[in-house]
């Protein structure tokens, strides 16, 4: 197996750029969770909000383990909640409300991703979290946004389905086929985790340089329109869907003989590159190859075959290889146990190993911080929160509740 950061005990670095910010996260799933994980690997404080009984939905999610008490922990939130602390309120319980609204005037940032109005229905949305708490920073994560009425703002949302919305799934079916659903993985959620991200940040400056906090309104659907700009750009400018010139680059999946990699020539000298590699310099001034609509118009019948008897004597790595020297881009279609073991993977420290609680061996693998500063040190990651596990701690510490008072907010199923 490739080597992995793991797991450390020890007190998170100095120095890091986002030290002594705090963030109050009311927060389920991946789109919230992802963001508030990337500030803390930043040095953020992040203390989380799950509902009394199961948790952050994320936990109930496949596949699973389970924790010391023998509760299930799934993926979902396996890989979105490095890191942070757990306190489990119930905020349904006007007494779990005004918690919540103590506890705000202490962090910088108060974040959820519930459905649009489901907060301010609390009477824990912007408005009643700005009344005790003017500088906040309050971050909503939903599918259709809460700022503005939408014929979908009422919408339940995953990220298949603003994927689906954005236009990405219909450009890149064929045929009479079903789409392909979720492709690579949560994009919806990541997306709209990154511009959250973003926003929190420009925030932070703002209040720095006003003094004066804010609402920043996240609508997952935004988030993938901007990620899938080439739908609509294209479309504007004439190139629908099916349209004759729709695609016209070699951006395809070719065998080599120990699987498949991709390649992606959209440029002249690119194509020069590639025939005088496949030994066929010719092409070059072949009338057939004289466009870029000519590469793919005689991709099936001409060019696959010559790219591919070049690579049935070569692994897709080897391949991929010659291809980079050539100045070529190509990429080899991995596994996911190639994945695992990719020295570039073990090289720039992108798995962490957290080590089960359940009896079995396997460490579960979640992905590493993308992000590396040259004047920070490197992170050290801890494991997610147990469910409810710094509730005491939190309480007593930030509001000064004692252990008589604790005991009887969680006789009342108030916090747990």
């Amino acid at each position: 197996m490739a080597q992995h950061e793991t797991f450390g005990s020890v007190a998170r670095p100095a120095g890091r750029p986002l030290e002594g910010v705090r963030i109050l996260a009311l927060e389920q799933m991946q789109a919230l969770p992802f963001a508030t994980q990337l500030l803390g690997r930043l040095g953020a404080d992040v203390v989380k909000v799950e509902p009394l009984g199961g948790g952050d939905s994320g936990r109930g999610s496949l596949p699973a383990m389970t924790d010391p008490d023998g509760r299930r922990v799934g993926a979902t939130f396996l890989r979105n909640n490095l890191g942070k602390r757990s306190i489990c309120v119930n905020l349904k319980d006007p007494r779990g409300r005004d918690l919540v609204l103590r506890l705000a005037p202490r962090f910088d940032v108060i974040a959820e991703n519930s459905r649009a109005g489901a907060m301010a229905r609390l009477g824990l949305g912007y408005p009643d979290i700005a009344a005790v708490h003017p500088a906040g920073i309050y971050v909503s994560v939903s599918g259709f946004g809460n700022t503005t009425e939408t014929p979908y703002r009422d919408w339940p949302a995953f990220a298949p389905i603003v994927e689906a919305m954005s236009g990405i799934y219909e450009m890149k079916r064929t045929g009479d086929s079903a789409p392909t659903i979720a492709p690579v993985g949560a994009l919806g959620d990541i997306g709209a985790a990154l511009f959250a991200t973003i926003g929190i940040l420009a925030a932070l400056r703002h209040r720095e340089a006003t003094g004066s906090g804010q609402y920043i309104d996240i609508a997952m659907y935004d988030s993938v329109l901007a990620m899938t700009d080439i739908v609509t750009n294209f479309w504007s400018m004439d190139q629908q869907r099916g349209g004759p010139t729709f695609g016209a680059l070699i951006m395809h999946g070719f065998r080599a003989k120990d699987g498949w990699f991709v390649l992606q020539v959209g440029r002249e000298q690119h194509f020069a590159r590639l025939v005088e590699l496949l030994g066929h310099p010719e092409w070059t001034t072949d009338p057939r190859f004289a466009t870029r609509q000519g590469w793919v118009d005689h991709l099936d019948d001409v060019l696959r075959p010559a790219i591919e008897a070049w690579a049935s004597t070569r692994t897709k790595l080897e391949a991929c290889h010659a291809f980079a020297a050539a100045g070529i881009a190509a990429g080899p279609c991995l596994a996911d146990e190639e994945v695992v073991a990719d020295p570039h993977v073990a090289a720039r420290g992108m798995l962490v190993e957290l080590p089960r609680t359940d009896g079995i061996a396997q460490p579960v693998l979640v992905p590493g911080n993308p992000i590396r500063m040259s004047a920070v040190a490197a992170n050290t990651d801890t494991r997610p929160p147990w469910l409810g596990e710094h509730t005491s701690d939190v309480l007593s510490a930030e509001l000064g509740l004692t252990p008589a008072e604790l005991d009887a907010l969680g006789a009342d199923g108030v916090i747990a």
